[in-house]
């Protein structure tokens, strides 16, 4: 197998191959309630996975209440939200399983949301208890594809019942209503009574071939929707997870795991390399860095010689030697990290002021 080929399994979320590495032990410094590890199986869905985990994580925070919110939900409107947006732009975007944080947000904002046994599950009308999309997204992308035929001056009718219809077939409907708890909702309903300011919400991130402390949209492929990140310098990046960690908050991660991140559970670089800002740029710039993955940082943790790593919950089931749960090393999460979405309300107050003086 080829690296290119490599590089394309880790950019639709999938298992990368098993490496053979002895369980390493840890000493857990601070560890922040979650919920329960979910399977994103045979789909390139992290970021709907690992966001609606980091938006449990906070309703935890927030209010103590657990939820087990519908991935697939979000699925089925963010896709046709694509499509939306594949045809205004005449076939000049992206169709792609991959998505980030704010795909999710949009879609809370825009439709709502709904708890996960509300809605069939993924595969349910081609007989897969798990999502699986290896027929699925090859049809929604040639589907999507043909709406926009060259020297068309218009999409092909009913382009958007088609499309729509395919993703029910697949991933399942959205409800109109449902009842939670002995009570009557909407998605829009449900979303409003979780506790949650949807405007809290903020992507950080540090690159040089932008300027510092102002916003950008990160030129990565699966960030369709091209909402903006404020870039920092990485060291005030890094600070910025510590002490959102330190208070109280879990945050989203977006970032490359096509490099030295194992199936064991472990993510770490070789002996030697210290991560730098020109490294991280020089990386991105020739492809060796790349945007493919997306989970939840939700604690600290030290090695049996006191190096630092982060806990992480990734979506890949209870897999690895950490039941589904990856160490990540703060020399990996500083050389691999695409952008960090968080509450603003975890960041320095500096920073909070910085983000209002240099709106997008």
């Amino acid at each position: 197998m080829t690296m290119r080929n490599l590089l394309f399994i880790a950019a639709t979320c999938a298992f990368l191959p098993m490496v053979a590495q002895q369980t390493k032990q840890f000493k857990i410094v601070k560890q922040l309630p979650i919920t329960s590890v979910k399977d994103q199986n045979r789909s390139g869905t992290c970021w709907a996975y690992a966001t609606l985990g980091y938006f449990e994580s906070e309703i935890l925070r927030r209010t103590g209440k657990t939820y087990d919110l519908c991935e697939m939900f979000v699925v089925n409107k963010d896709y046709m939200d694509c499509a939306t947006h594949y045809v205004r732009m005449h076939g000049y975007s992206q169709i792609s399983e991959g998505g980030s944080c704010d795909d999710v947000l949009e879609v809370i904002r825009q439709h709502g949301i709904c708890p996960e046994d509300a809605m069939p599950a993924p595969g349910s009308l081609t007989g897969d208890s798990l999502a699986n999309f290896k027929v699925f997204f090859p049809e929604l992308e040639r589907t999507v594809r043909s709406i926009v035929k060259e020297g068309a001056k218009e999409p092909t009718p009913l382009w958007k019942d088609n499309v729509q219809a395919l993703i029910e077939m697949y991933v399942g409907r959205c409800p109109e209503t449902f009842t939670y708890d002995g009570k009557s909702y909407t998605p829009r309903s449900f979303a409003d009574q979780l506790g949650l300011d949807f405007d809290d919400y903020v992507s950080l991130t540090s690159f040089t071939h932008h300027s510092l402390n102002k916003w950008f949209i990160i030129e990565a492929p699966y960030k369709w929707r091209l909402k903006p990140s404020y870039n920092i310098p990485i060291d005030q990046l890094m600070e910025v997870l510590d002490q959102a960690l330190d208070a109280g908050y879990t945050v989203a991660w977006g970032g490359d795991v096509s490099g030295d991140f194992t199936r064991t559970g472990l993510a770490m670089l070789p002996d030697g390399v210290i991560p730098t800002q020109q490294m991280r740029q020089e990386q991105f710039d020739d492809w060796r860095f790349t945007y493919d993955h997306v989970m939840l940082i939700y604690g600290k943790a030290v090695d049996e010689q006191g190096k630092p790593y982060y806990l992480v919950k990734n979506s890949w089931g209870k897999s690895g030697d950490y039941q589904g749960i990856w160490y990540m090393s703060r020399d990996y999460m500083t050389l691999n990290t695409t952008y960090l979405f968080l509450n603003k309300n975890a960041l320095p107050r500096n920073l909070r002021e910085a983000l209002k003086v240099h709106a997008f």
